[in-house]
């Protein structure tokens, strides 16, 4: 009878432990009975664009006795943060490449947000906010999301030549880096329909899919289709970019040029052949639109469409058309130029 007695009490005392464990274990926070100095955010998503001022808001509800406020950005597909800033309320000092562009806001004294100037493309991402008092240290996380555009990307041999690291690489020469899940997700949902797989930032080899067709994964459901695990060194794709505003203007020169005479019409304007994330980044955001062919920094020809018509690619839908790689000493086409201003 004591026995029976005593199991419910066991219970009651075993299962509050337990699930404590389970949620440490899941990365979750597990509640504390101590004060909570730091305010839930009201968006835990900050959206901006490359070149902007983003914040970051982290706000005290009230101060503790004495503190330190530790702002990080959490590395994707990587088991570490990278620290920002750290700052007592009175002193902060910057870490790492982000610390000499990132400063405390300080709108008043219980204000801990961040704020990073210029954004750049490698900027988004997971940030924590951490309050360390000595005895219960608590954080809150945000997620700073950019505008941009993704597009795919092989170079002038042809499909599937990339391994990630050149994926990676050629993504940064055009002016943009490895494009995210989320961002290929979010592209998928704006009409990116696309049958070649490429790689993902997070390593990841996936393609999006529309419109469900038999030489492109089969008449299944319309979505983000997965290639798996993939080898980062000899496995072989295309490349998934993602790109954002820009601090200049594309312009096209008319004319019937080679490519080194595309680099010669712009430089005498002050300007050079613009990369392929220019391009999508003016079509995207300035709404270029342009029916002629011109060449690009990697050789390639393509033009921007915002308006879909007849005698202009012949596609029902807006988006930047290729005439693929050329050869450079074809005296045919214009060029798009990209000056900052």
């Amino acid at each position: 009878m004591l026995g029976w007695l005593a199991l419910p009490a066991l219970c009651s005392f075993l299962l509050p432990w337990t699930f404590t464990i389970f949620h440490t274990a899941l990365g979750d926070t597990a509640p504390h009975p101590g004060p909570h100095y730091l305010l839930p955010p009201i968006h835990e998503v900050i959206h901006s664009r490359r070149g902007a001022t983003a914040t970051l808001p982290c706000v005290l509800g009230a101060p503790p006795p004495s503190y330190k406020v530790r702002w990080s950005k959490v590395e994707l597909g990587e088991l570490r943060e990278m620290p920002i800033l750290i700052t007592n309320g009175l002193h902060a000092r910057g870490y790492g490449p982000l610390g000499g562009r990132a400063r405390m806001r300080r709108g008043h004294r219980l204000d801990a947000s961040l704020v990073i100037a210029g954004v750049r493309l490698e900027d988004e991402g997971r940030y924590r906010c951490e309050l360390i008092n000595g005895m219960e240290d608590e954080s809150v996380a945000l997620t700073l999301r950019l505008e941009g555009v993704v597009f795919p990307y092989q170079p002038s041999r042809g499909r599937y030549q990339f391994n990630y690291y050149e994926a990676k690489q050629a993504c940064e020469e055009q002016d943009g880096r490895l494009a995210t899940y989320a961002q290929l997700y979010q592209a998928w949902t704006e009409g990116l329909d696309w049958c070649n797989a490429g790689w993902l930032l997070d390593g990841s080899v996936r393609y999006p899919v529309l419109t469900a067709r038999a030489p492109c994964g089969g008449r299944g459901r319309p979505g983000i289709r997965s290639y798996g695990p993939r080898d980062w060194k000899r496995d072989r794709y295309d490349a998934f970019c993602f790109s954002s505003a820009l601090a200049g203007d594309v312009f096209f020169v008319p004319g019937r040029l080679t490519l080194s005479e595309a680099h010669a019409a712009c430089r005498r304007r002050g300007a050079v052949v613009a990369k392929v994330g220019h391009l999508y980044a003016a079509w995207k955001f300035s709404g270029l639109d342009q029916c002629d062919g011109g060449w690009l920094s990697d050789g390639s020809v393509r033009f921007p469409i915002t308006t879909p018509r007849p005698r202009c690619g012949g596609l029902p839908d807006p988006g930047v058309r290729s005439f693929g790689f050329p050869s450079p000493q074809q005296p045919a086409y214009g060029t798009y130029c990209y000056s900052e201003n």
